[in-house]
């Protein structure tokens, strides 16, 4: 399988720059079968069945892109740089992150990072695409200075054109999010809100919650022609007993487990790999699912429109079939449909 195959020509004026509001007023594109319905996220009680259950990550993003200055002392004397860094993971309890950082070539070890809020690191390594820092605040107190600090870490088609602000503490946000250690949004969840889920209950809808801790390898490229060489980013998750019990429950009875979101997907294929059927679970996950792969839990899959060439594009392809997640797209397309974390979203019931 090539990635060429999974190429699409988008218009730039469907990349959504803001979500709509309300949440739940963006537009479903719902694919059952060979049959496509266009609907809007509020009708998704009317699409779903009693005893059907809803996956969301709850995972909660961080204010992860920070803006400073490097210093940096030298024989000449002082050396500074604006520099500008994105936590990409925490690496222990002592303040050491993996970070990506605009422009790497001007930091080395032993170089100082300076950013608002008294918030200083150092440098403790540069590799190829990342480096490694060290805060000097921690737990609570980094926590307090992060948030005042650091800007939600918009995707880099929506930072290209506008940067991020106020607003988006709260739109990139889901609310489901309660366990913080994300860099990216689990961006299907964010059509949710409190009369959406009400309508949902009233339903007779069940929903489970897991964590995934989303990370900036998401937004990384696929940089191989040929798509079985990639190899994909770990992140962390964790499916609790509860969460394991009650989907299996659903199952038994005939229910359908749906996932929001390709993230929860991806946790609960990874927790059933072995043994078919999902069990606790918690470590880090690094499944790469493209056609070919065996599904073991998802019924279904609501998710946003992803980018051409991705490895998200891959699964649903996966999921739905190629063929069919092309007509899905230019279906999406032709009725300007909005496209990526801000956009409109899909419900894929194969």
């Amino acid at each position: 399988m090539r990635l060429e195959d999974f190429d699409f020509d988008l218009p730039e004026a469907l990349i959504a720059i803001r979500p709509v509001k309300p949440r739940s007023a963006a537009q479903l594109l719902v694919a059952e079968g060979d049959d496509l319905r266009d609907r809007h996220v509020f009708d998704l009680a009317d699409e779903l069945r009693p005893g059907d259950r809803l996956v969301f990550n709850n995972t909660k993003v961080l204010p992860a892109r920070l803006f400073g200055q490097r210093e940096r002392q030298t024989s000449q004397g002082a050396s500074t740089a604006k520099i500008e860094i994105t936590l990409a993971e925490s690496l222990d309890d002592e303040g050491v992150w993996c970070v990506l950082a605009k422009p790497l070539r001007k930091l080395a070890t032993g170089d100082v990072l300076q950013f608002q809020e008294g918030l200083t690191a150092v440098v403790l390594s540069r590799e190829r695409e990342t480096a490694v820092i060290r805060f000097d605040l921690r737990d609570k107190a980094f926590e307090q200075a992060l948030a005042k600090a650091g800007a939600m870490p918009l995707p880099p088609y929506i930072a290209a054109k506008r940067a991020a602000d106020e607003h988006d503490k709260d739109d990139y946000q889901t609310i489901f999010a309660r366990h913080q250690g994300a860099v990216a949004a689990p961006t299907a969840s964010l059509h949710f809100d409190a009369s959406l889920l009400d309508a949902l209950r009233n339903k007779g809808v069940a929903f489970t919650e897991v964590t995934l801790h989303v990370g900036a390898g998401t937004f990384l490229p696929v940089k191989v022609d040929d798509i079985k060489d990639h190899k994909m980013h770990a992140e962390w998750g964790e499916i609790s007993p509860k969460a394991a019990e009650d989907i299996k429950a659903t199952k038994a009875a005939g229910g359908r487990v749906i996932p929001v979101g390709t993230t929860a997907l991806r946790l609960i294929e990874t927790a059933a790999r072995n043994t078919g059927e999902v069990t606790p679970w918690q470590g880090e996950t690094d499944i790469f699912i493209y056609p070919g792969f065996r599904f073991q839990v998802s019924d279904g899959l609501m998710t946003n429109f992803h980018l051409p060439k991705s490895t998200l594009i891959l699964l649903v392809s996966a999921f739905l079939g190629a063929e069919r997640i092309r007509r899905l797209y230019a279906h999406a397309i032709a009725h300007r449909y909005r496209f990526f974390s801000y956009g409109d979203a899909s419900l894929l019931l194969p």
